[in-house]
């Protein structure tokens, strides 16, 4: 591309060069900056519609990236046409066209999602609701780069660093949205924002697209002729790009879902693991990498071994573990992949064709990991997967230690022969094994990873590491007891039986959802109507509410509950009284029912019918003015969906209440603390509110602390509970933001949580 150079030289002044890059510059930083606030925006409007599921972000994401290849590969056969003013003209029109879609909004007649499909059902929203503009906006990026190839600006022949731009702007919209714009400003005010922005960037584009014709001529065709020797990139190398894409796109999926699973579907959490994801892609398309490549290649095995020593621990990690240990190994991981495809980038006259393969292999993975996954596997399988094939996105390498490495494969048989047997086997070897299956995974991975790089083993040796050591998760889990995983949409939910057969347990991630006492301490089975445990036991915050509320109507109660669970609230009931739950997983509804695994429906409760769908549509529906008490349960995972702990959530829930009824809002969590939520969104609906915080002690019980709000109307109508020293009457905080559909603020929370602890 040099001969151009001096042809540009003489009519392009200092000056327009000068313009050229801070116009063009301009217009990609704010297409990205558009382009990826606009996915935890629509996302967030979208959640309601199905329970505030993590699932939404994971089908999102799917949609995004497959929008993205279609951008893509637009700009590609755009810039096959060999005329510069039809690919201006065909993509500002397009861009005008998209502004008439706008404001963001949900599409008419897609309000309320099927009662299954739901994946295809979200798919099939993203595209009507936001199709044509982000389409538009994603093929902003690799257009714009190929019209500054034939401005002649001089550093045309090299533009991948306005992809490093573009990535910037990607970061910064993802990294200001939990921090700036969601605490800040409303939906409403976000959508307007967003909008404005997107004119702006309309007349950026005409800009780019008047100086791209105010280009010399000759130097267009100097840039055609000068690119004629360079060499096409080969099928292979086309497929390797897509590879090395597919895999940290895919990954990013699952590490959302791994980490999500235990705090909040919101867009706090979402957004990390894409911001980390979008900053590889800055770093590795520097002209001076602020982070070598080797140094990552050296890392990366090591990252890998992190992931699996995260997966062996699993359990309870507190949030900084999690979401620190996940991130980081996911970023390394990252920046080795991505770093090779930046090592592999073909010449400026194949831009648009990279790009194209790069956003495919994006497609690919988000699709295993967003969809095929899911319908596939009982288990988050796909997260292991991936980490798994990240091995092989690595260089091939000379191997050293030659005498050394022939030795590699009989002994890591022989230890994964040893290993794997004695899992199968028992006494004080499998006990010992198992009680040190941390170390002993940790060892495996670690060691083994480490000794591999010393000997520089080719990449199969590593992977043969990997899978070795995650396939001890499998053969040594962490939960005691026996386990059988349920997946839905709604996420992987585990039912635990205890060693001795005493309890069930029902958990999602590392959060127990119900648990039944099935033999008594003497080993005889529990006979007749089964105990309310866990979080609902009698003495607890939701048992005392009951009980409350039921001396002082004195008479059988009506009552509502959010959330199934494991049924455990059916046993709560009295004989003549009138229960109706609302649920939207009808998995969950089949768990609960199955008596191998929990008898509280089949015992008090065997005529239920459980309303499915969200609750927030469901029990709109409901008539007024005669529930009793509203309980709501119902989680995503450690914490209650974001919209039915709004303003408008309680309004609804205030005007199903009888005279003198009273709703229950259930709050324990590990890292958002809710409590202060609910009584703000109360005091808006003119509530007052009562806070319940105790530690049960009878952990070993399966009998739990629980932190639990009453709202009511007046003090009498929950009768003991206003006077008595457990329950704390508590005013909205005047400095804390009530929480509304169009408003609510994660980080806010998190942050109450990490500063006050869980008491």
């Amino acid at each position: 591309m040099n001969s151009s150079l001096p042809a540009a030289a003489d009519p392009a002044s200092t000056s327009r060069n000068r313009l050229l890059l801070v116009v063009y510059t301009a217009a990609i930083f704010t297409s990205a900056l558009l382009l990826f606030s606009v996915q935890p925006l629509f996302t967030k409007m979208v959640l309601p519609r199905l329970g505030g599921s993590p699932a939404v972000w994971s089908v999102a994401m799917v949609f995004f990236q497959s929008l993205l290849l279609g951008g893509y590969a637009y700009a590609h056969y755009l810039m096959q046409l060999r005329s510069r003013i039809w690919p201006v003209a065909i993509h500002l029109a397009l861009l005008a066209l998209a502004l008439l879609t706008l404001p963001l909004s949900i599409a008419a007649g897609w309000g309320e999602p099927p009662s299954s499909g739901y994946a295809f059902w979200l798919l099939g929203l993203f595209a009507v609701s936001i199709g044509l503009p982000f389409f538009a906006l994603a093929a902003n990026n690799p257009l714009l780069q190929a019209w500054f190839v034939r401005t002649g600006h001089p550093q045309g022949h090299d533009p991948y660093f306005l992809y490093a731009s573009s990535n910037i702007g990607s970061f910064l919209a993802l990294l200001s949205y939990p921090v700036l714009l969601e605490p800040m400003f409303s939906l409403h005010t976000q959508n307007m924002i967003w909008t404005g922005g997107y004119g702006l960037l309309i007349l950026l584009i005409a800009g780019c697209g008047v100086l791209l014709l105010r280009s010399p001529a000759f130097v267009f065709v100097a840039d055609a002729a000068d690119e004629v020797d360079a060499p096409a990139p080969t099928r292979a190398l086309a497929a390797r790009w897509i590879f090395l894409a597919a895999v940290p796109s895919g990954l990013l999926i699952a590490v959302t879902a791994h980490i999500s699973t235990d705090v909040a579907a919101a867009p706090l959490l979402w957004v990390l693991p894409l911001s980390l994801y979008l900053l590889t892609w800055v770093l590795v398309f520097q002209s001076r990498p602020l982070l070598p490549h080797k140094w990552m290649l050296l890392l990366q095995p090591l990252a890998i071994a992190g992931v699996i020593v995260l997966l062996a621990v699993g359990g309870e990690q507190n949030l900084l573990l999690t979401l620190g240990g996940h991130l980081l190994c996911f970023f390394i991981i990252a920046m080795a992949c991505h770093g090779e495809l930046a090592q592999a980038r073909p010449a400026a006259k194949y831009l648009t064709g990279y790009y194209v393969a790069l956003s495919f292999g994006g497609m690919v993975g988000g699709l295993f990991a967003g969809l095929i996954a899911p319908f596939t596997f009982s288990w988050i399988a796909e997260y292991p997967i991936l980490v798994a094939l990240a091995v092989l996105c690595r260089p091939s390498s000379e191997e050293r230690l030659h005498h050394w490495n022939r030795w590699y494969w009989p002994l890591l048989a022989i230890v994964a022969f040893v290993l794997i047997a004695i899992s199968y086997s028992s006494g004080k070897t499998f006990t010992w094994v198992d009680d040190k299956r941390v170390y002993v995974i940790s060892v495996i991975a670690v060691l083994g990873m480490i000794l591999a790089l010393l000997a520089r083993a080719d990449r199969l040796k590593l992977l043969a590491v990997t899978l070795l050591a995650l396939a001890l998760i499998r053969f040594y889990p962490s939960d005691d007891g026996r386990v059988e995983t349920v997946r839905s949409f709604f996420g992987v939910h585990k039912i635990v039986v205890t060693p001795n057969g005493q309890y069930h347990v029902l958990m999602h991630g590392t959060t127990i959802h119900g648990a039944e006492k099935f033999l008594n301490d003497d080993g005889t089975p529990v006979t007749g109507r089964p105990e309310p445990i866990s979080y609902y036991h009698k003495d607890g915050g939701i048992g005392q509410a009951i009980t409350a509320l039921r001396a002082r109507k004195g008479a059988l109660l009506r009552v509502a509950v959010i959330g199934l669970g494991s049924g455990t609230l059916a046993c709560a009931s009295q004989p003549g009284e009138d229960w109706k739950f609302f649920e939207i997983d009808q998995s969950m509804v089949d768990t609960a029912r199955d008596p191998k695994y929990f008898n509280f429906i089949q015992r008090c409760e065997p005529d239920m019918k459980p309303v499915i769908g969200d609750a927030r549509l469901t029990f709109a529906r409901e008539p007024d003015g005669v529930y009793d008490l509203i309980i709501v349960d119902a989680y995503s995972s450690d914490a209650i969906p974001i919209h039915l702990a709004t303003e408008e959530a309680m309004e609804i829930y205030k005007e199903k209440l009888a005279p003198q009824g009273a709703v229950v809002m259930h709050v324990s969590n590990r890292h958002l603390e809710l409590a202060s939520v609910v009584v703000g969104i109360a005091d808006a609906n003119d509530l007052k509110s009562w806070v319940f915080n105790e530690d049960s002690g009878r952990d070993s019980e399966y009998i739990f602390s629980t932190n639990v709000v009453i709202s009511a109307r007046e003090p009498a109508d929950i009768g003991t509970l206003a006077s008595s020293d457990k329950w704390a009457l508590t005013e909205a905080a005047d400095n804390q933001r009530v929480w509304t559909d169009d408003y609510s603020n994660v980080l806010g929370a998190v942050w109450r949580r990490l500063r006050d602890g869980e008491n």
